[in-house]
């Protein structure tokens, strides 16, 4: 009588077929909690409100590591349609997971590719806005003041970019079907999120603060402005 094969078995046919660099949960833990720290440090929650964001973001980390290198979730889902479309394609191998890079075509290795370079400059140049935002918020709150300098003379909402950027930079990188999901509705949150503070902030500092948010963007600088103050700085 013959044997019928369980889901089981063709999944250790697929991974036999070629590399499996996954399964590494200690890297996953690592890298979850070396980011999310580095993160904490920054962002420092205080209320509900802001452990729900930073508990968001953190879900975030979470699941992109976690396929990075524990569970490759995406490529399980799309391997039928990878396998038919780059059937050269070494599906489970770390490389793979550059989705990007083998949807666009590009050649060589996927470490040293634009896409990769674009996505570490982005994801190092939004940890040293935050922490720049975290100092310049750090020192307002602690003589009572509105923060408007450094990064806060840009935008009004410095934090919320730096996040919202990390995640742009991870799905560059690292795209995940999940990931995916989640950018969107964190996104959103975020943006509620500062339209919230920026109304207990106009109450607690009224004009001051209308006469900021007027000449102020929220997320996006005004470059024609910012050169205007450097010169006017100068």
């Amino acid at each position: 009588m013959e044997q019928s094969q369980g889901p089981d078995d063709s999944v250790l046919w697929i991974v036999s077929a070629g590399s499996y660099d996954y399964g590494l949960w200690t890297l996953v833990a690592v890298n979850s909690l070396v980011f999310i720290a580095f993160a904490f440090g920054f962002a420092r929650p205080r209320t509900a409100r802001d452990w729900r964001s930073f508990g968001a973001f953190s879900a975030f980390v979470v699941a992109l590591f976690t396929e990075m290198y524990g569970f490759p979730l995406t490529l399980y889902f799309l391997s039928g349609w990878l396998q038919s479309r780059y059937p050269q394609l070494d599906l489970f191998s770390h490389e793979a997971g550059h989705l990007w890079q083998t949807v666009f075509g590009i050649t060589g290795d996927p470490y040293f590719a634009w896409l990769h370079t674009a996505s570490i400059v982005l994801v190092l140049a939004s940890l040293i806005l935050l922490a720049a935002s975290w100092w310049v918020l750090y020192r307002a709150r602690r003589h009572d003041r509105l923060a408007t300098g450094g990064p806060y003379r840009l935008i009004r909402h410095p934090q919320y970019v730096a996040f919202i950027t990390i995640m742009v930079a991870f799905l560059i990188q690292w795209p995940t079907l999940v990931t995916l999901v989640m950018f969107p509705i964190l996104a959103y949150m975020y943006v509620r999120l500062a339209h919230r503070e920026e109304h207990e902030v106009r109450e607690q500092f009224g004009e001051e603060y209308a006469r900021y948010a007027a000449r102020t963007p929220a997320f996006f600088p005004r470059w024609s402005a910012t050169r205007d103050q450097t010169r006017c700085a100068g």
